[in-house]
């Protein structure tokens, strides 16, 4: 049976403020990705996230960003290397010491927002990064996007990487996501982001905004969850993946 894994950025609200339904978003989902409090998220929510997702046996990982909660994370900010591996650090330690006081073990690494953009064409953000990850555990995976700066940081450093896919978001012909402030940057209707899915999965492929295809191999397959409709497209994926004999299920041996 084939297997994939399918993730969701998670806890990215803000003291009373709530972003998306991750309770129920937790129900379809094999791994989270929860806001480490510099873009979103905060002491709180962080571990009732940690803990809701250990209820319904999820993977949990760090997402950390940028410290712009007014921009959630995603402008870009130009820091230096060792900045970055700090900023890296200061969230992966936040959110390992409440996964150990929920006996929760920390999986996975996807960078948020402009940083995860910056990483995928910046080979001295990647490599910060991928720093950051191996001296703090080098057991933890890093997710990226195929063919990025950040995949060639982890496999340059000896860092567990799998490669990621989007399945909400539109592809540029050169591989990389459209960006945000760009018309047509999310996909338009659950169908369609479906539809994308499969044809990564069963086919190693993605049509892009030009409508040119190119090839993609994907481990993981990323829901926005503050996205307006990702539970209904995350109950539709299920679906289709039952109906071709794909099972979601976390990682398992990393690269």
């Amino acid at each position: 049976m084939k297997q994939i894994d399918i993730n969701c950025d998670l806890g990215e609200g803000f003291g009373h403020y709530t972003i998306g339904q991750d309770d129920v978003l937790l129900q379809y989902i094999s791994s989270a990705n929860i806001a480490c409090g510099f873009h979103a998220g905060d002491p709180n929510i962080m571990n009732a996230t940690i803990k809701k997702a250990k209820e319904k046996g999820v993977n949990v990982g760090a997402h950390p960003g940028f410290y712009d909660l007014h921009g959630f994370g995603r402008r870009p900010l130009h820091l230096e290397a060792d900045e970055i591996k700090h900023l890296m650090l200061y969230q992966l330690g936040a959110i390992q010491a409440l996964c150990y006081a929920e006996h929760v073990t920390l999986t996975h690494v996807k960078p948020h927002g402009a940083l995860y953009n910056m990483a995928s064409t910046e080979p001295y953000i990647a490599k910060a990064i991928a720093l950051a990850v191996k001296v703090f555990d080098p057991n933890l995976v890093v997710y990226g996007l195929a063919d990025s700066e950040l995949i060639q940081a982890c496999i340059d450093l000896n860092v567990p990487y799998a490669i990621e896919a989007f399945i909400d978001r539109t592809y540029q012909d050169d591989g990389t996501l459209t960006p945000r402030y760009l018309e047509n940057s999310s996909i338009a209707t659950i169908e369609e982001s479906v539809a994308q899915a499969l044809s990564i999965i069963e086919s190693n492929e993605v049509t892009t905004i030009s409508g040119s295809t190119i090839r993609i191999e994907a481990d993981t397959l990323c829901i926005h969850g503050d996205h307006q409709g990702s539970v209904k497209l995350a109950q539709e994926l299920q679906k289709a993946l039952t109906n071709r004999g794909v099972q979601i299920k976390p990682l398992g041996v990393q690269k």
